[in-house]
């Protein structure tokens, strides 16, 4: 699998993804300060192992820094991007299996050699579920910030739930203007 790396800092942590990536048979394309010349800021590096996700030219992309926020923000601005910052297996897992996280986000801070491992055992052990009410979601989640008269699937931005609200009542049963206590 082609897996763009990105990174705003060349920290051990940094260059283990790819070593570590490269170890498990896949090939990797750095960014950032992994690669000489490139800006290394943690939004423009984790925006280009983004944009090389969302033109098909990798299939997943993993994005460093710092705190590991910075970077998954940046990826998700990218249409077609689903970014997930991950401390754990079951959180990797987890991104994959319901959210078909393409984009794995993790921080140079937090993140140990044996804890790297566990993560991506997680995040390349799942597989997408496939359920509907999960593509549903993912579905959904792709189609935000659609600008109106663009499809989006169909449900004009509304959930099944708000849209069967009474019109004067919000989803949690209040009139609508009232605090919910």
């Amino acid at each position: 699998m082609r897996i763009a790396v990105s990174s705003d800092m060349d920290e051990p942590v940094a260059r283990l993804v790819v070593d570590e990536l490269r170890h498990r048979g896949h090939t990797v394309l750095a960014f950032g300060a992994l690669r000489a010349g490139d800006r290394k800021d943690w939004a423009w590096c984790a925006e280009a192992a983004a944009r090389e996700v969302a033109a098909g030219r990798t299939e997943q992309a993993v994005v460093c820094c710092w705190t590991g926020t910075g970077v998954s923000i940046a990826a998700n601005k990218v249409a077609g991007v689903r970014a997930a910052l991950c401390g754990d297996a079951y959180t990797a897992r987890g991104a994959r299996k319901w959210n078909d996280a393409n984009v794995l986000a993790l921080s140079l801070r937090l993140t140990s050699g044996a804890l790297l491992s566990e993560i991506l055992d997680g995040w390349f052990d799942a597989v997408p579920s496939g359920h509907a009410d999960v593509q549903a979601n993912i579905e959904h989640v792709d189609s935000i910030g659609v600008p109106d008269g663009v499809s989006d699937g169909g449900s004009g931005g509304v959930s099944d739930a708000a849209s069967d609200a009474a019109p004067d009542e919000a989803d949690d049963g209040a009139p609508v203007g009232e605090t919910v206590r």
